[in-house]
């Protein structure tokens, strides 16, 4: 089995809200993956003392250990359960009722010698590869399909569609998000190859348009995950005009796993 990570803060003088984790239990019988994106905080507060770092360290460390050691609870039920463990941790001292609350994208994929499970919440990218080599593209689309005059502002965005019905999920402070997400399971012999992007690596596809999910899929497989961050890190700083990136913040933090079976 090949295992491959990059992660990448968009600032090198910010910490990356990123969490990428790869769980591989000793029977060797199975694995897991996991990779959140947390989401940058307003500056007018999110009515939290810790950072989204802490959050995502957090909820990803459960998560990763929890499709590890409970391999037959749905990862429905254990994303569940991690968002549940995270909240309880700061509970007492943070008011998680607020819509800006930290939170997180979320990718998981487990895998064992029968089936491979998934599940995605919000718009980070899970690509799953055949035998034949055909990918196929795992997404949450909620998000990239709201017109972008509802987007106009972050206080119409959590007043309207964040963590509401008829807009957007992510893993925040409640655990019933859980059941929002993208799930399903696949033949495990029916997967050769996968890959999870935060949106800071997929802009490569969905904000710059150099190729499609294959493409991407190839380039990481042929080159590594650091290939598929270096290049978007190229693209981003010759978008001068933002005509790809538009309002968008200029570089965001990049993550990519790669797993080969």
């Amino acid at each position: 089995m090949r295992t491959e990570l990059a992660s990448e803060p968009g600032d090198a003088d910010r910490p990356n809200e990123d969490f990428a984790g790869v769980g591989l239990p000793a029977s060797g019988q199975g694995g897991s993956v996991v990779v959140l994106d947390g989401v940058t905080p307003p500056r007018t507060g999110t009515g939290c003392l810790h950072s989204v770092p802490w959050f995502t360290a957090r909820l990803g460390g459960a998560l990763t250990e929890l499709t590890v050691s409970l391999p037959d609870v749905p990862l429905v039920d254990a994303l569940s359960r991690a968002i549940a463990r995270t909240s309880e941790a700061h509970a007492a001292t943070c008011d998680l009722s607020h819509p800006r609350t930290p939170q997180a994208t979320v990718v998981v994929t487990r895998w064992n010698p029968d089936t491979v499970e998934y599940l995605v919440l919000s718009d980070s990218a899970l690509l799953l590869e055949s035998p034949e080599g055909e990918v196929t593209p795992v997404l949450d689309d909620r998000l990239a399909l709201l017109p972008r005059s509802a987007l106009a502002t972050d206080a119409l965005v959590d007043s309207t569609l964040r963590n509401l019905e008829g807009g957007f999920f992510t893993a925040a402070a409640d655990p019933s998000v859980a059941a929002r997400a993208v799930t399903g399971t696949v033949p495990r012999d029916r997967v050769r190859a996968l890959a999870a992007l935060t949106d800071g690596a997929s802009r490569w596809v969905e904000r710059f348009e150099e190729g499609d999910w294959t493409d991407c899929f190839h380039l990481v497989r042929k080159e590594g995950p650091q290939a598929l961050v270096d290049r978007v890190r190229t693209l981003e700083r010759s978008d001068t005009a933002a005509t790809f990136l538009g309002r968008s913040k200029r570089h965001d933090d990049a993550t990519v796993v790669y797993v080969e079976f």
